[in-house]
């Protein structure tokens, strides 16, 4: 029995090989989006578990079958801190990588266009894959999506949805200037083309000014995903959807489907976690750690690979772009691992094989700031090598 043509012809993920080889104890790991365990909000977690268990008997609810929308304590307090209009709602979803993958299911048939940038997140190229659908890319600028291109997609391609991370972008760490969120707004308002704004690193931002979300500009064709795997716990495995209640309601019908609902007990732990009266300055934490990391791991490119490549300054969220002079990527990944540091070579980060950039994404939230550079000397010994 075979499965289908869409799951043979999908790539396994390179990013899974390679943290599974990263797993190595003297393999320091540049690879994986991953945030740093020791900055998780531990003592938080210490009071809600006490809580759980000096009081069992009184949560038995978070251990019975839930609502397919998500825990109503936590659905509340997320439909304020967003300020939802009574006009949008929320569904929580196992992660972000459902939310995505619900957008697929409810939106894209096989044939349809989407529109994406080039290069795009690993997950999301999967995600929209199995669907069978027609990814059209739109390249990156400095500050954005080319505009034309993005607008001659529009109006060619049968587009029905852009997929976009306009916050420090995986894996750019673009972020997306004022100006051009205002102009792709009203291109998918002009247009009729649904907004899926990915906002998993917004909230880690240590440098310059914060931004509105494309989705203000227009909030009648957007969908927002939310992550709280980058701020709280990747292990909890959750993530939110809002949006227009028509536009939502296709997507709670797939979840219902698939999963029935998110896990009931990390959904009560993340209440908790949002509602401590010391979040904000955690995620202020997270940040200033954070920056320190970016620092960290900058200095030690221009010390020691810049005559390799160049890169980009970043103002947030978890990677640097470390573009390659006349060097492949996907062999400069190779020959890192054999020197004990993973990076993640650019060419998977694009559905097709035309104008990829050879670049290495490089991740500064996860190892500390003294294995940064040792991670980095390494990588050294691999370029000198090649």
């Amino acid at each position: 029995m075979q499965a289908t043509d869409a799951i043979r012809q999908l790539p396994s993920s390179y990013i899974r090989e390679i943290l599974q080889a990263a797993i190595a104890p003297d393999c320091l790991s540049l690879a994986g989006g991953l945030p740093n365990e020791s900055l998780f909000p531990f003592e938080v977690l210490s009071r809600t578990f006490s809580a759980i268990g000096a009081n069992i008997h009184e949560h038995t609810s978070l251990f019975q079958y839930g609502l397919t929308q998500g825990y109503p304590p936590l659905v509340d307090l997320l439909k304020t801190r967003y300020q939802l209009p009574g006009s949008h709602d929320i569904l929580i979803t196992t992660g972000s990588q459902q939310g995505i993958d619900l957008v697929a299911r409810g939106y894209l048939a096989k044939g349809d266009g989407i529109a994406l940038e080039t290069p795009s997140y690993l997950g999301a190229i999967q995600a929209f894959s199995l669907t069978e659908a027609h990814l059209q890319g739109v390249t990156q600028q400095a500050d954005g999506p080319d505009l034309q291109r993005l607008e001659d997609l529009f109006k060619t391609a049968k587009c029905k949805l852009f997929y976009a991370v306009p916050d420090f972008h995986n894996p750019t760490g673009c972020c997306w200037s004022r100006s051009v969120r205002e102009q792709v707004a009203a291109l998918c308002v002009r247009y009729n083309i649904l907004f899926i704004e990915d906002a998993p690193y917004r909230e880690l931002r240590f440098s310059g000014e914060s931004l509105p979300m494309v989705a203000s500009f227009c909030p009648e064709h957007a969908i927002v995903l939310r992550s709280f795997s980058k701020t709280t716990l990747p292990g909890l495995r959750l993530a939110s959807l809002t949006g227009p209640k028509d536009l939502l309601l296709p997507l709670m019908r797939a979840k219902q489907a698939i999963d029935l609902h998110s896990n009931l007990p990390s959904q009560y732990i993340l209440l908790h976690v949002l509602s401590d009266s010391h979040y904000s300055a955690h995620v202020q934490n997270l940040c200033e750690a954070y920056a320190m990391r970016c620092n960290t791991l900058c200095e030690a490119l221009d010390t020691r690979l810049a005559e390799f490549g160049n890169y980009e300054r970043v103002q947030g969220g978890m990677f640097l772009w470390f573009k390659l002079r006349y060097l492949e990527a996907t062999a400069v990944a190779r020959r890192s691992l054999e020197q004990g540091v993973a990076v993640v070579p650019s060419p998977v980060f694009y559905h097709h094989h035309q104008g990829v950039e050879q670049a290495l994404r490089l991740n500064f939230s996860h190892l500390g700031v003294e294995t940064l550079a040792l991670a980095v000397e390494r990588l050294a010994r691999a370029l000198g090598k090649i």
